[in-house]
C-alpha cells in the first residue's frame, strides 16, 4: 500500500483545494501518472481503491476534491462561474504536469466519473491543454431530464444561478453493494447540493462532447453502467457510436449501477481498465 499524502493547492481566486497523492513506492519510475477527478457530492478519497490498484499497476496517482467538494473550500455545488471546474482542472493539471509527469518524462492520463467524466471530457473537447489519454467512467454525457425540468433550470440559471437545491440523486442506486450505499450516506463529506449554475453546466456541455465525438483525437476509455439511474446511458453510447474505434474503446457493464468501481464485483471493470492501459503504456515501455 502507498504512502498517500495529503495538501492544500491555492487556485487563482484564492480559494484551497485538497489534493491527494499516491506516489510510488522507492521513488520507482512510473509507467504514468493518471489524475482523477470525481463526481457530484462526493470527493477524492473514495477512489482511494482504484489509486491502490493503479499504483499496483505502476501508476503514481493524483486526486483532488473540486471546489464546494469534500476537503476542499467553497460552498457545496455553487460555482462562481460556469466554466469554474474546467479552469481548476487546469490548474491542477500544470502543477500535475510540471512537479509529476515532466520529472519522471511520463504520460499523464485524465480519469473522471460521472460529473468528473464530464469535466475532463469538456476539457479534452475544449483542447483546454494536452493529455495522453482519458478514461471515463459513466460520465454525465446525458442526464436524461425532460423539457419541463430543463425550462425550470433555465429559469434558475438566469434569475437565481447560486441558490442551493437537493439534487435528488437516489444514493442507493449508486451500487449494489449495501455497504458502498452505506459508506456513501453516512460520509460526513458527501452532500446532495447542487446549484443552476452548476446543473447548466452538466446539461449544456454534454451534449457538446457527444457532439464533437466524430473529431476525437485523445485516446479515450469510456466504461459505463448499462443499468444506470443516475446518469443516462444514452449518452455514453451515443459518443461511442459517433466516435472513432482507433481512438475511442467502449466497454458498457449491463447490469451494473452507476459506480462502476464500487460494484459488487468490480473485477471486470479493473480488468478492463488495466487491459486497455497495459495496450496503451506497456510495463517497461
Amino acid at each position: 500500500m502507498s504512502d498517500t499524502t495529503q495538501a492544500p493547492f491555492t487556485l487563482r481566486d484564492g480559494l484551497n483545494l485538497a489534493i491527494y497523492d499516491w506516489p510510488l513506492p522507492r521513488r520507482s519510475r512510473p509507467r504514468g501518472v493518471v489524475l482523477i477527478v470525481h463526481g457530484l457530492g462526493e470527493h477524492a478519497w473514495r477512489y482511494d481503491p482504484v489509486a491502490q490498484r493503479l499504483n499496483e499497476w505502476g501508476f503514481c496517482v493524483r486526486a483532488y476534491d473540486q471546489r464546494g467538494h469534500g476537503e476542499s473550500g467553497g460552498a457545496r455545488g455553487v460555482l462562481p462561474d460556469d466554466d469554474a471546474l474546467l479552469e481548476d482542472l487546469a490548474e491542477v493539471l500544470d502543477d500535475t504536469r510540471r512537479h509529476i509527469a515532466e520529472p519522471w518524462s511520463c504520460p499523464l492520463i485524465l480519469l473522471g466519473h460521472s460529473m468528473g467524466g464530464l469535466v475532463v471530457s469538456a476539457f479534452v473537447q475544449r483542447v483546454m491543454a494536452p493529455v495522453d489519454a482519458l478514461v471515463l467512467s459513466s460520465p454525465a454525457l446525458d442526464t436524461g431530464i425532460g423539457a419541463f425540468m430543463k425550462t425550470l433550470l433555465a429559469l434558475l440559471y438566469r434569475f437565481a444561478p447560486n441558490l442551493a437545491l437537493g439534487n435528488g440523486l437516489d444514493a442507493t442506486r449508486i451500487s449494489h453493494s449495501a455497504a458502498t450505499v452505506a459508506a456513501y450516506q453516512k460520509d460526513r463529506l458527501v452532500h446532495d447540493r447542487i446549484t443552476a449554475r452548476l446543473a447548466h453546466f452538466i446539461h449544456s456541455n454534454g451534449p457538446r462532447v457527444v457532439s464533437a465525438a466524430a473529431r476525437w483525437t485523445v485516446p479515450t476509455l469510456l466504461m459505463f453502467a448499462g443499468d444506470d439511474k443516475l446518469v443516462s446511458p444514452a449518452g455514453s453510447r451515443a459518443f461511442a457510436a459517433a466516435a472513432p474505434p482507433v481512438r475511442v474503446s467502449s466497454q458498457c457493464f449491463e447490469g451494473l449501477y452507476h459506480e462502476i468501481f464500487n460494484e459488487e464485483d468490480p473485477s471486470p471493470v479493473f480488468g478492463t481498465l488495466k487491459a486497455w492501459l497495459d495496450r496503451r503504456f506497456p510495463a517497461g515501455g
